[in-house]
């Protein structure tokens, strides 16, 4: 029965539904004159006012609901659009130093592949994840440094260190690759000797701090903000509105970042 009585009311159209108050309304405002001094007339006009209050009351209270999740459901999508975004060309170049390899050294060709699969398939479906435990990051952190390891010709140094405790972290996926990237893309690349890159992770009392140190050729000047770290900053803002910290500088040869996100 209540069923019922339900769908009958879907079926009136809104508008019709609204003018048919409005009428209402006016119809015992007209009439207040003539029937104001009735209690009934009192009681009834004071109950139908109450129940206009709640039902607009009601409608805006949805109207801002609605508004409020439109604009998350926009920032969901263009989180996902920012994390589609990273690091594609450096699986692109991985595919092309495999296609020289495969003749070459077979066997290092069968690592890199296997190497390179895991972190497909970590960006496919774990990236999609709104967050991942920290220690899956760190992984996928590590997997892309011996890559590039066994990538290079150069002896590039190398250095991860990273401290998490026990507590069991959580963070948004494919944060810290961006940094990491941009160290060996501007820097180990461009060097031919004497390149470095040294990472600090440090996780505690809800904060998680990024330390990361690369060397880079001077006479190549770069004053473009790229793509990464305008994605970087992005996510940040929508994910970690007021509980992130970015800092980079550059002297002499040396870049330095600084990511740390706070209340974990």
């Amino acid at each position: 029965m209540k069923s019922s009585i339900n769908n009958f009311f879907r079926r009136i159209p809104k508008w019709l539904f609204r003018s048919f108050l409005i009428v209402i309304a006016f119809i015992i405002l007209i009439f207040n004159d003539a029937f104001g001094d009735s209690e009934v007339f009192g009681l009834l006009a004071f109950s139908y006012f109450l129940l206009l209050i709640f039902l607009l009351s009601r409608w805006i209270f949805k109207q801002i609901r609605s508004v409020i999740n439109l604009k998350n459901e926009k920032a969901k999508t263009e989180l996902l659009h920012l994390k589609s975004q990273v690091n594609p060309h450096f699986f692109f170049n991985m595919l092309n130093n495999l296609y020289g390899l495969v003749d070459k050294d077979s066997k290092k060709a069968q690592e890199l592949i296997l190497k390179l699969s895991d972190m497909m398939r970590y960006s496919i479906y774990e990236g999609q994840k709104d967050l991942v435990p920290l220690t899956s990051e760190i992984d996928y952190l590590q997997n892309y440094i011996a890559l590039h390891k066994m990538r290079y010709h150069k002896t590039i140094n190398v250095l991860f260190n990273h401290n998490i405790g026990e507590t069991e972290f959580q963070i948004m996926p494919l944060l810290f690759i961006i940094l990491l990237e941009n160290a060996f893309k501007h820097g180990v690349e461009n060097l031919r000797k004497n390149a470095y890159v040294h990472v600090h992770l440090k996780a505690e009392n809800n904060e998680i701090c990024f330390d990361i140190e690369n060397n880079f050729d001077a006479t190549i000047t770069n004053d473009h903000e790229g793509i990464g770290l305008t994605n970087l900053k992005r996510r940040l803002e929508l994910v970690y509105p007021n509980n992130h910290t970015f800092s980079s500088s550059k002297i002499n040869d040396i870049y330095k970042a600084k990511l740390t996100i706070k209340g974990l």
